[in-house]
């Protein structure tokens, strides 16, 4: 099995057994550090609380810092050097803090200094020998592409780089109708239909499951019997919209059908979900002001020193929330007052408009701290699809069909299109955006806030794709 679905969300089984390693080694690593500064092994009930917290710490923090989900895009020292960032920097501090409020989970003075770094050198060895010994295909689904046309080109051209198959391996195209052959454009050869052999050839190539993808709905319907066999002999068969939905984490709106739509699981948007998710955004917005306040009134007088004493340091701009109603966000100012006496314009990475201080702002987006207020007036949510100005959505209404059910929720601070689609200054950026805010809404769980939240630190931290 190449993936989970834990609370509607796809979690690759291969960071799955990855972080599970790991976690083992940070727990061998929290007796081996005791036992190198006292010589001696540590007793097991005293020490047992001490290492359950190193592991969750240090597991959370490498997850933040995007070490599973980067695994196979960046290169080896490019993964250690988030793995140190997690550790000596963020597990550690974690770990004082852990220890100061709790002293129950506090070690002997120097272990903790010993085990994160033995934790580090275990870690290190553990992805060295997993990236260079072992081949993490046979980990992966072995998929099939029924049809080589228009639909199957979503796959050719988004999913050939290795980085974007990270559970599945691509056998091939199947060529179901005479002519279809649109993936040639990316240097792709499909396959000739086996017709009356197409249990065989998905034996012989050890397919594992077959995505249907075919231009003609015909096409599928006269091979209904062949496609059941293989179905009743173990090959998942998925429509082309699930299988995108799964594998890219987005709702493609070109092969979108209100059918599909009526019929699909999700879109759950009110009873136990919103009450529990409404009791996490108050809590967490009063947490977040508790500890950053500082943070927020240092900004304040900031942009007041930098921009002039008698500038506002805030703003209030109309945004479109929940349901179509609009409501005034506050954010921190980042442009100079009169950045738009033309119009609005778009928000563009590098915004020329904004000031010095401001573009240093957006970058860690300090600037986006005032929002909590709205969360706790109700009006926006933790996460959620981004906030638009009622000028744009009335222009990408026009333009892009099923916009306005990204409006079936809350907006949010952070979101699923923002992390996964940082920059847009087009209808064709919206495009793109709204498919990750269609996923969101049809799959929001407090599992899938809290693996946003996890990406927004690492951008935080990193610098990825703030705007």
């Amino acid at each position: 099995m190449a993936h989970v679905r834990i609370l509607r969300h796809y979690i690759h089984t291969p960071y799955l057994l990855l972080a599970s390693v790991e976690a083992v080694a940070i727990a061998f690593a929290a007796s081996a550090g005791y036992y190198t500064l006292h010589g001696e092994l540590p007793a097991l009930d005293s020490h047992l609380p001490f290492t359950i917290a190193l592991v969750l710490t240090l597991t959370f923090f490498m997850a933040a810092m995007g070490v599973y989900e980067a695994r196979l895009r960046e290169g080896y020292s490019g993964m250690l050097l988030r793995t140190a960032v997690a550790i000596f920097l963020l597990g550690t501090s974690g770990m004082a803090v852990l220890s100061y409020l709790l002293p129950s989970l506090s070690a002997a003075p120097g272990v903790l200094l010993f085990a994160a770094t033995e934790a580090f050198v275990l870690v290190a060895i553990v992805r060295w020998l997993i990236a260079y010994l072992f081949d993490d295909d046979l980990l992966k689904r072995r998929v099939l592409v029924y049809g080589a046309g228009a639909r199957a080109i979503k796959v050719a051209s988004r999913m050939r780089r290795r980085s974007d198959r990270r559970a599945f391996v691509l056998v091939g195209f199947l060529q179901t109708i005479q002519g279809e052959d649109a993936v040639s454009e990316h240097g792709i050869v499909p396959v000739t239909y086996p017709e009356n052999e197409l249990l065989d050839y998905c034996k012989r190539s050890k397919v594992d499951e077959m995505v249907v993808a075919s231009d003609e709905r015909r096409a599928a319907s006269e091979s209904l019997d062949e496609l059941m066999a293989c179905r009743l002999s173990g090959i998942d068969v998925c429509e082309i919209q699930d299988f995108i939905e799964r594998e890219a984490s987005k709702i493609d709106v070109d092969l979108l059908q209100k059918s599909w739509l009526l019929c699909s699981d999700g879109f759950v948007t009110g009873g136990l979900r919103a009450v529990i998710k409404r009791v996490f955004d108050i809590l967490a917005a009063f947490g977040l002001l508790f500890v950053l306040w500082p943070v927020m009134l240092l900004t304040a007088i900031a942009i007041r020193l930098f921009d002039g004493i008698r500038r506002p340091a805030r703003y209030r701009q109309t945004r479109v929330g929940l349901n179509g109603t609009v409501f005034e966000v506050i954010k921190f100012r980042t442009m100079p007052k009169n950045a738009e006496d033309a119009g609005a314009v778009w928000a563009d990475y590098k915004d020329k408009r904004a000031t010095r201080l401001g573009r240093i702002l957006r970058s860690t987006r300090i600037d986006e701290l005032p929002q909590l207020f709205n969360v706790l007036r109700g009006e926006m949510s933790m996460v959620g699809p981004r906030p638009e100005r009622p000028v744009f959505v009335e222009q990408l209404d026009t333009h892009l069909p099923y916009y306005s059910q990204r409006h079936r929720i809350k907006p949010g601070i952070t979101g699923w299109a923002q992390l996964c689609y940082p920059y847009g200054a087009s209808v064709e950026d919206a495009k793109e955006k709204l498919q990750y805010d269609l996923y969101y809404v049809k799959n929001h769980s407090i599992l899938l806030d809290m693996i946003i939240w996890l990406k927004t630190v690492e951008v935080v931290l990193v610098g990825e794709g703030a705007r």
